[in-house]
This record gives C-alpha cells, structure tokens and sequence, in this order.
C-alpha cells in the first residue's frame, strides 16, 4: 500500500517526538554525569576542571562498600525466594480456578498499590511489637513483599504464553507430572523467571523507601548509604556513585534483553 505524505509526515513526527521525551527524561543523569566529572569538592555544573578523584573515593568509601555488599545478599536472596513463591502462586493462579482467586491474586498485587513507605513503616511497628530485632531476615522479607507482585506478573505472563499441547504430548508418551513440569514446562518457562528474578533483582537493590525504617548501621543498604552520605557531605562522590549505579543496571537490562527477549516475556510485541 502505497503511504501518503501525510502518512510520512505522522512517522517522521511520533518518531520526533519520542526521542524529545527520551532526551527530557535522560536530561538529569546527563547533568549528573557531567557533575560527577568535577575536579572540586563542591558539586557545581558545569565543572571548571575535569577529574576522575570522586569515582576512586566512590570505591574506597567504606559504607557504599558495606552497602553494596548488604544489597547485593538481600537482593540475592530477597529476589530467589520471592521467584520461588511469586511462581508457584502464578501457576495455581493461571491453571486453577476456586473460591477466593480474585481475592488471592489483589493480596499478591496489594504492595504496588500500596506506598513502600506504608510498608516499611507498618512492618517496622509490628515487628517491634513482637520483639523482632530489626536483621537482614527482617529486610529479605521486606524485600520479597515489595518485589513479589513482579515476579508474580512476569511468570503469569510466560504461563499465558505456555503451548501447554507440549506437556500433554509429553504426558501421552508416558511421562510422569514430575518430570513433565522439570524437563518440560519449567526449563520453556526459564525466560519468565530469569526475566521475573532480574526485576525483582533490581527494584530489592535500589529499595530505599521502606528500607530506611528497618536498616542499623551494620545492615544499612547503598540507596540508604547514599542518603546518609548526601545529608553529611555535598561533593560530586554521590554523583560518581549515581552514575556507576545507573550504568550497571542499565547493562544488567540490555544483557537480559540480548538473552531473553524481553519484549516476549512481558507481551507487548
């Protein structure tokens, strides 16, 4: 079908104009890593000197290294085990119909509607309550009630998509249900869940809302990390920091995208 101008001029201006809010929305990590180059103590823009001093002390400060560190096990284990649980509800909830699935399914989807700072703070009160010391364990669970409607959608999504005529020829040529869900329906599963991890991964890592309620010195997160540092100092460290921050996690999503398509997983081919 032959296109018309007006045709032409509809794709020339959506594709205009997508990239004017790309640039609107990158614009302040644009500013933040040029800050982050400053060669002074104070944070100005734009810098006088260019220096890379604030991204060595970004690695020799001993709490961003503590936080890291804290992050990455809670995230660890925060995003495994609310994979484990987030697929399990997604298969009884795509391949079973009872009494209280709507019920069940808006109680999984309840913390996106529901402010991290309301988590954070409620779990705060109840485990004080009962006399619970605030603890990594205490943080994993925080993590897994904040990211666990992500996994839950992302494997739900990859259920949808499932040929399940796979499981049924594998079940007429003898396989027993065990084996049919281990060699068949999770490893067609994998892209979901390695997809559902990743972003449960990365929302526990950058946690910082409902994170500050629970954290001490000794389990403090880098986002939290971060805020303390701000409050004490006002050198371009945290812009150095900001942007290392967004680079890794901007690779961890293009090495996902490369490996899993992400665009099959989430449905919105």
């Amino acid at each position: 079908m032959n296109r018309t101008p007006l045709d032409h001029l509809l794709t020339w201006s959506g594709r205009i104009l997508v990239v004017l809010i790309l640039g609107f929305v990158l614009l302040p990590f644009v500013v933040v890593l040029i800050a982050s180059f400053n060669h002074s103590s104070i944070l100005t823009f734009p810098p006088q000197d260019w220096s890379l001093r604030w991204y060595a002390h970004a690695f020799e400060y001993d709490d961003f290294a503590d936080g890291v560190k804290n992050s990455l096990i809670i995230a660890a284990f925060g995003s495994t085990l609310a994979l484990v649980a987030g697929t399990g509800f997604a298969y009884v909830l795509n391949r079973y119909e009872f009494r209280g699935k709507a019920t069940l399914h808006a109680v999984l989807m309840s913390s996106l509607v529901i402010p991290n700072f309301t988590i954070g703070l409620g779990l705060l009160i109840l485990a004080a309550s009962v006399s619970i010391p605030r603890s990594m364990g205490l943080l994993v669970f925080l993590h897994i009630t904040i990211v666990l409607p992500f996994v839950v959608r992302s494997v739900y999504v990859s259920l949808q998509n499932f040929e399940r005529q796979l499981e049924a020829a594998a079940e007429s040529l003898g396989a027993a249900p065990r084996r049919v869900l281990f060699t068949v329906t999770l490893p067609l599963l994998l892209p979901g869940l390695a997809a559902g991890w990743l972003f449960a991964a990365i929302l526990s890592f950058n946690e910082f809302t409902a994170s500050l309620f629970l954290v001490n010195q000794r389990t403090q997160t880098l986002p939290v990390a971060m805020y303390n540092y701000v409050r004490e100092y006002a050198d371009p460290t945290l812009a150095a920091v900001s942007v290392i921050y967004v680079v890794a996690v901007a690779a961890m999503l293009i090495l996902a995208h490369i490996f899993f398509r992400l665009e099959k997983v989430l449905n919105v081919d």
